[in-house]
């Protein structure tokens, strides 16, 4: 059972660090930081497609890492 959720783990961190690193980046530098913030602001920009789906993934994945951690440390003690 405890190796089961070990193994779990590792691939949940895999793909969360996967599913990180295939989106895009929301701000280019300084300039960016404020046109980004105004085009969120007056909603101009709206996730569509593979950004909302990364988005989603990205909130899944996380929460059952969170979750799986919690459990395995609960099930593995520090020694």
């Amino acid at each position: 059972m405890g190796t089961f959720l070990t193994v779990l783990l590792v691939i949940f961190s895999v793909g969360l660090i996967t599913v990180v690193l295939l989106q895009k980046g929301k701000s280019a530098g300084l300039s960016g930081a404020i046109s980004g913030g105004a085009e969120q602001l007056f909603g101009k920009q709206k996730a569509r497609g593979l950004d909302l789906l990364l988005q989603r993934l990205t909130l899944v994945l996380a929460v059952g890492f969170i979750v799986l951690a919690l459990v395995v440390s609960y099930i593995y003690p520090p020694l």
